[in-house]
């Protein structure tokens, strides 16, 4: 079976699984920012199609590829994926959900305290020479820390619940809304309570996002949501730039409703010199942790990544419906 892959051939070398699925297939790498001639001019006729989260794979392309059986994104986001012209052509869709898991709740739970403890102040006080009156001036404005923080998670699949999971051992409040409550064993389990959005919003200290991007999701986060939460609380967005109004968490950075934010999502992407955020950080530099996207660019969520791949493709090449398919078939 051939499969086109659209990502690093490095990456499929250090993780590509020792099975007969992965040994089996045919390989073709190209350029994921390439255009989609080249693509097409590399293996139109592939079976299969390997893509990171953020690579656009069109209608257009999927027409042109008439052996196509499955797309597969490489991590857990499939939204840049035209679902509707694969489901068309029984083309399966994928995702790995959950195999970054781990990784992005580490980051998660860092920049929480990171905004917590003002680490970028910090860090230029010290710089700057003016680490005695860095001391001097915390100690009149004395931070909390998780231990005595509410955190809302809004999102409760993989990665709410491996966060909920890290933040136990601090001590932390959390609470989380999701479309969909989960049952009381998992809640009591993880130390977690459900409220409405609403009131998520008004009760958290740091509200962390956890969600999809897709059409519910879209600006989730707006001039409304902002408004009910407290004065002062933190935003972290390790999802997608999209359930974000960019907008208006700049006019609440600015207000100082937000007290900070960390962001490893944007909309759109890649972020520009000329994004708002971006630029807000130039303004507002001690605010606003702004990572390039690498939450889930780990080892342990490789491995698993390229493991869920393979046994994909494995089901595929069986004749089998894979097990993690995504558009409805």
């Amino acid at each position: 079976m051939k499969v086109l892959v659209l990502a690093p051939k490095s990456r499929y070398d250090a993780y590509r699984p020792d099975t007969p699925a992965a040994r089996a297939a045919e390989l073709i790498f190209c350029d994921r920012e390439g255009t989609e001639a080249e693509w097409l001019a590399a293996a139109a006729d592939a079976d299969a199609l390997f893509v990171t989260p953020v690579t656009p794979i069109t209608a257009g392309l999927i027409a042109q590829m008439p052996n196509l059986k499955l797309i597969h994104s490489e991590g857990v986001g499939f939204d840049r994926i035209d679902l509707d012209a694969a489901a068309a052509r029984g083309i399966y869709v994928c995702n790995n959900a959950g195999c970054n898991a781990a990784a992005v709740a580490e980051l998660s739970v860092t920049l929480m305290s990171m905004l917590l403890h003002r680490v970028l102040w910090g860090n230029r006080m010290v710089r700057q020479g003016r680490q005695a009156e860095a001391v001097r001036l915390i100690e009149r404005d004395i931070p909390a820390d998780l231990s005595v923080s509410t955190v809302g998670l809004v999102g409760f699949g993989a990665i709410g619940q491996a966060v909920a999971r890290r933040l136990r051992p601090y001590g932390s409040r959390v609470v989380y809304y999701a479309p969909h409550r989960r049952d009381p064993e998992t809640e009591a389990e993880l130390g977690v309570r459900y409220l409405p959005l609403e009131e998520l919003a008004a009760q958290s200290d740091i509200v962390s996002l956890h969600l999809p991007a897709n059409a519910a999701s879209r600006h989730l986060v707006d001039g409304a949501f902002l408004a009910r939460m407290k004065p002062g609380a933190f935003l972290v967005n390790t999802a997608r730039g999209a359930i974000v109004d960019d907008g208006a968490a700049c006019e609440a950075l600015r207000s100082g409703r937000l007290g900070g934010m960390a962001a490893d999502c944007y909309e759109p992407e890649p972020a520009g010199a000329e994004h708002p955020l971006v630029r807000l950080a130039q303004e507002l530099p001690d605010k606003l942790i702004l990572c390039p996207h690498f939450g889930g660019i780990a080892r342990s969520a490789f491995r698993e990544a390229h493991r869920m791949l393979f046994e994909d493709l494995e089901r595929v090449m069986a004749g089998q419906r894979p097990e993690r398919v995504v558009n409805g078939l």
